[in-house]
């Protein structure tokens, strides 16, 4: 049986821009030109997924998002321009539901097989995605207050010098669709007196991840970063891998170590790639003092370094099929050997935040 997309746009142009790309998919389409439009035919029909705009006139897509998610749990996929301020407001969406955002047309190359290749594999993957599943998530609402815990934020900014040559752990975190919720939620749990840095590829444009380590930043005791190169790697600290560059390591001279950011895309669809994260940490973290994590995902990112992680002795963990928006990079990394403990996000989040 066919599947079923609602396509909102108010620009006809994007809408017949993105049903060409789709229709390859033969997915029967529908139409709505503002959030109004879309409240009335998601609820009223139940589309496999919706993909939303975010600026149209009569209502705006963070209100239909609200309203849809709240009436008629339905995957739904952001369509943002990838600008700072696109960025915010899509993030705002996925708190309220939405799992997924693709870039605009017109704000990229639409011909480019990659970009295509994109869109066709997250329309795909969504439409994956239980109703029944989204109704549960939906009805556990997360709370995204900082922990209120002693000491404070100031207090710990305040700490004596620590440096890179006292890390005894990192953990090292790789996530994909349905992963910034998740992410956030682990932000938020770190203690003030956590002592290891935390190292997160979250697959995101280059865009995004700056106003998303603001975010994180904002929910976390700890201070969160965007990553720069050459900038040190501190305990009890978080640092979000730059989107359009690879997070690499290297140890100086000093033997502080720091972040490089590794410019060829290589082989890997995403850039930062879960892989190259984790592949560099090894060559300079002893790999006892690793812990590895994968999170919801479309794809296998992060799978083959996991598996070399776990044998050289990394503590490995992936989110279960329970829990996972989308079971795609978790399998993976499960499937190929690489995950010493699945287990189901509320558990996974327990063990990281309890680390010693």
């Amino acid at each position: 049986m066919a599947k079923n997309i609602l396509i909102v746009d108010d620009s006809a142009l994007v809408r017949k821009q993105l049903s060409e790309m789709i229709a390859t998919l033969n997915f029967d389409i529908e139409f709505a030109k503002n959030g109004k439009e879309a409240v009335e035919k998601a609820t009223s029909f139940q589309f496999d997924v919706i993909t939303m705009d975010i600026n149209m006139p009569i209502m705006d897509g963070i209100e239909a998002v609200r309203q849809i998610m709240q009436a008629q749990p339905t995957p739904i996929l952001m369509v943002s321009s990838l600008t700072t301020d696109d960025a915010t407001i899509t993030m705002d969406a996925m708190d309220l539901g939405a799992i997924d955002y693709i870039a605009k047309p017109g704000t990229m190359n639409v011909g480019k097989a990659e970009n295509r290749e994109e869109i066709l594999s997250k329309v795909s993957s969504l439409s994956r995605i239980s109703p029944r599943r989204l109704k549960r998530k939906m009805a556990r609402p997360v709370t995204r207050e900082r922990r209120r815990a002693e000491p404070s934020r100031e207090e710990v900014q305040s700490r004596p010098d620590v440096s890179s040559k006292d890390i005894e752990k990192i953990v090292l975190i790789g996530s994909s669709t349905g992963g910034p919720g998740l992410i956030e939620q682990i932000c938020s749990s770190l203690p003030a007196n956590f002592k290891h840095p935390v190292c997160i590829v979250q697959h995101m444009p280059e865009q995004f991840t700056a106003a998303f380590a603001q975010r994180l930043d904002k929910a976390s005791i700890l201070p969160v970063l965007e990553s720069k190169q050459n900038m040190e790697v501190l305990p009890g600290h978080v640092y979000v891998a730059r989107g359009g560059v690879h997070m690499h390591f290297a140890k100086k001279v000093s033997g502080k170590i720091v972040i490089r950011e590794e410019k060829n895309k290589g082989d890997n669809f995403f850039q930062p790639s879960v892989n190259e994260m984790m592949f560099s940490a090894l060559e300079i973290f002893n790999p006892k003092g690793i812990v590895g994590v994968i999170l919801t995902g479309i794809g296998d990112d992060g799978a083959d370094a996991m598996v070399k992680m776990r044998k050289a002795g990394a503590y490995t963990l992936a989110e279960s099929e329970e829990s996972a928006t989308v079971y795609g990079m978790p399998k993976e990394a499960y499937d190929r050997g690489g995950v010493q403990e699945q287990l189901e996000f509320s558990r996974l989040l327990k063990k990281i935040s309890t680390l010693r």
